[in-house]
């Protein structure tokens, strides 16, 4: 379940913490499997995770239930991470988020049918005074409004054509 390229990027993590201490290189171990397997972590995976690292299973499974940066279910290829905190929201991230899932003809938690994106509502990103905000993979992107969602959707289909020819 956890393939070789995977082992070696995990033990890195591993030997950054004291011997004995492996399971506290759970966080990224779960990144890594979850990068592997279609951007999800099924029970499987995540136990999979624990065995390696020698923990608990249910220990490896609250970290993954606690994170909203794991997804338990298939998700698409680009996740649209849509801050809700109270900043986002009070600078109107509920509007944006309906804009998006009508532009993307998928509500929250779905994918698109090409598999390219999905939208996520999570908790605060840290970027509160860029609010309305959302991430897609290490990018941010502050004070949203509907033309600049508008760009950046359809920059993200522009790339997947760019990619597949």
């Amino acid at each position: 379940m956890i393939s070789d390229n995977a082992k070696k990027q995990i033990n890195s993590w591993i030997e950054k913490y004291p011997e004995g201490h492996q399971s506290s290189a759970v966080m990224e171990a779960l990144r890594v499997v979850q990068a592997e397997n279609n951007n999800q972590l099924s029970h499987e995976a995540i136990q999979a995770v624990a065995d390696y690292l020698q923990m608990p299973g249910i220990a490896a499974a609250e970290v993954a239930s606690f994170y909203e940066n794991y997804n338990h279910k298939p998700m698409g290829k680009h996740i649209i991470r849509f801050c809700h905190n109270i900043s986002c929201m009070l600078n109107g991230a509920d509007e944006l988020i309906a804009h998006l899932e009508t532009k993307l003809g998928v509500k929250t938690g779905e994918v698109t049918k090409d598999g390219l994106i999905s939208v996520k509502k999570v908790e605060c990103l840290g970027a509160c005074v860029g609010a309305p905000m959302f991430q897609i993979g290490d990018q941010y992107y502050e004070n949203l409004t509907t033309d600049k969602i508008d760009d950046i959707v359809d920059n993200l289909k522009w790339m997947k054509f760019v990619l597949k020819t």
